[in-house]
């Protein structure tokens, strides 16, 4: 199960009890705000992307939208996401617990400047009912990211 994957992976960091599991979903941005109980922009959300062979993944703010004009500026080419099957055979997590951690060999990770307003915001961990409360330091260091991006828009 992929939540065991993420919660290995933390393990080697000593933070695998911080996990949060929820008796229900928290599978979108909205279900995970009421289960965490935030505000939906503070849930980072998962977005992923294929580039030919190449798989991107991009942590965003919870209310943050992908803008097509950005993303072709930084990555050279249209956003194309991928399907629920792509989801779980290039990435490793099903689509509803998508998270950086315990990712396939080869996933690129990028974090969006959407969550740069926060202290802290909370991806989820490999499964569709579960978070983690980190601050963008944890973030950085946990998620093995390639470099933050400006690829998306928040609303005003």
């Amino acid at each position: 199960m992929s939540i065991d994957k993420v919660r290995e992976y933390f393990r080697t960091f000593g933070i695998d009890d911080q996990i949060l599991e929820f008796d229900v979903s928290s599978a979108t941005v909205e279900l995970a705000a009421q289960a965490v109980g935030c505000e939906p922009a503070l849930i980072c959300k998962s977005l992923s992307f294929k580039i030919d062979e190449r798989t991107i993944l991009i942590l965003a703010a919870g209310d943050a939208k992908v803008d097509n004009k950005k993303y072709k500026t930084c990555f050279g080419s249209k956003a194309k996401m991928l399907s629920p099957d792509e989801v779980i055979e290039r990435i490793g997590h099903a689509v509803g617990g998508v998270c950086p951690f315990a990712v396939n060999e080869g996933v690129e990770i990028y974090l969006d400047v959407s969550i740069k307003r926060f202290e802290y915001v909370y991806p989820a961990a490999g499964s569709s009912n579960s978070a983690i409360k980190l601050s963008l330091s944890e973030l950085e260091k946990y998620s093995n990211y390639s470099k933050w991006v400006d690829v998306c828009k928040i609303p005003v």
